[in-house]
């Protein structure tokens, strides 16, 4: 008798269950355990992942179409600044010389005749007002230097002595660097001055052209959004008035609200700097008045520039006293009639204002600072229109609740909402009902359905395994 025992049956390669994992019913407990039964309303994590880097990189390439969008526009800004710079200094000018024209015109004025008489009227004020002003200059300019000379001196004086008791040397040496400084400082201002018209021929060419454009801007500007609406057809045509309309009206509002502010500063500054007895106090109005059209910083330099006067011709009391009036001026602008003059005008934060003002004055000169608050104001314009017809698509504004300011932007806000509604009733998911497991069937999807298989096939192994004992038995 051979000792070699009985073969066993072979055991199938599947994986043995154990019994403590069937239920009663002969089901696997497992299926429906809160740890691993949850599989069915679960999704494999790197399925989330792949779908977050999609958004993102979907919103990578968005935003590098927009840099490179912007970067363009810069560059051919750069490129054809001598031509664009005339039609935004002419476009400027009309937003103040448009309302008198179209007065006129209401009055059955011929245009031409309207735009010609309001031009001529606007330069004959301001050569008159230079007139008064070069006389003053003229006279008092070669005494306001000596006065300035004769102010360092003492003021040299004054620093030899008592308490400070500097060395005459260190004093000669500290000029020195102060009038190096100031000397690179004056040719980097000049600079900054003409860097915007050194691709024209000359100051003078380029005043001319904004002269003529400012005429046919005046005469046949009127036209220009039924000829946009023709070109473009309505619907494109409706989008571009109503957005247009709203950027001529904030920048209208925007330049004739600082004109009106400007005029306050400088007919206070240029009456308390007349009472203290400063010199060329008319020229340092006139002066405050265009600075003031550069926010911030142009109310700074003609602050300065007036203390400065009045340090060298007067002496340290009526500096102190200039100094305190241009503070009180300015204290009364931003506290009273900024917001009330401008609120309605320009809703832009001031670091928004400061930090255009600061790339426009370094990209180009005193020019683009000059522009750098206007080109931001359409721009915020752009996108609150854009915001305005994302909410009507989306169902969160009506067209009652925005302020248009054409009857084609209310024609568009209809529209836009009407095409919302359509789109939200098109793609609206329907609700999402989580069953229970154990009452309401349940879905199979194709990947439930590979993994049932496989626990069928486990189940079938075992079934075999157990009846092949039994046999054996």
């Amino acid at each position: 008798m051979s000792d070699a025992q009985p073969d066993k049956p072979a055991e199938p390669l599947e994986r043995s269950v154990p019994p403590d994992e069937l239920d009663e019913s002969g089901q696997f407990s497992d299926l429906d355990s809160e740890d691993s039964g949850g599989y069915r309303d679960q999704i494999d994590r790197s399925r989330v992942f792949d779908e977050g880097l999609k958004i993102l990189a979907g919103w990578c390439v968005r935003l590098l179409v927009v840099a490179v969008a912007g970067y363009a526009i810069w560059f051919l800004l750069k490129q054809f600044w001598a031509g664009v710079l005339p039609i935004v200094l002419a476009l400027l000018l009309c937003t103040v010389l448009a309302p008198p024209t179209a007065w006129l015109r209401r009055h059955r004025w011929p245009s031409s005749l309207a735009a010609l008489t309001v031009m001529l009227g606007t330069l004959s004020a301001v050569v008159c007002l230079f007139m008064v002003i070069a006389p003053d200059v003229a006279r008092q300019s070669t005494t306001l230097y000596y006065q300035a000379f004769d102010g360092i001196q003492r003021l040299r004086l004054w620093l030899q002595g008592p308490p400070l008791n500097l060395d005459s040397e260190d004093l000669d040496d500290a000029v020195n660097q102060a009038a190096s400084w100031l000397q690179d400082q004056a040719g980097a201002i000049a600079g900054g001055i003409f860097s915007g018209f050194s691709a024209a021929t000359s100051v003078i060419v380029t005043l001319a052209i904004v002269i003529v454009l400012v005429f046919f801007f005046l005469k046949d500007g009127h036209r220009f959004l039924p000829w946009l609406r023709r070109a473009t057809g309505r619907r494109v045509g409706r989008h571009g008035t109503e957005l247009l309309t709203r950027a001529w009206n904030t920048l209208g509002g925007f330049i004739r609200a600082q004109a009106a502010v400007s005029f306050v500063d400088a007919v206070l500054i240029g009456i308390g700097l007349t009472l203290i007895g400063v010199p060329m106090a008319l020229a340092l109005a006139v002066i405050t008045f265009i600075a003031g059209f550069i926010p911030y910083i142009g109310a700074i330099t003609a602050g300065a520039l007036s203390v400065l006067i009045a340090l060298v011709s007067l002496g340290f009391t009526e500096a102190i006293l200039a100094l305190a009036l241009i503070l009180a001026v300015q204290q009364i602008e931003g506290n009273i009639l900024s917001p009330i003059l401008q609120s309605k005008a320009m809703d832009l934060h001031p670091v928004i204002v400061l930090i255009s003002v600061t790339v426009g004055g370094g990209l180009f000169g005193i020019i683009g600072a000059f522009l750098a608050v206007p080109v931001a104001a359409m721009i915020a314009v752009a996108l609150r229109y854009v915001q305005d017809m994302a909410m009507l698509r989306s169902g969160e504004r009506k067209t009652s609740d925005i302020k248009f300011a054409t009857n084609a932007g209310i024609w568009t806000g209809r529209y836009t909402e009407e095409a919302g509604k359509r789109m939200r009733a098109k793609r609206e998911d329907p609700p999402v009902v989580v069953p229970d497991q154990r009452l309401a069937p349940v879905t199979v999807t194709g990947e439930d359905t590979t993994t049932l298989l496989t626990r069928l096939n486990e189940a079938t192994s075992t079934l075999t395994r157990l009846f092949g004992r039994e046999q054996h038995k």
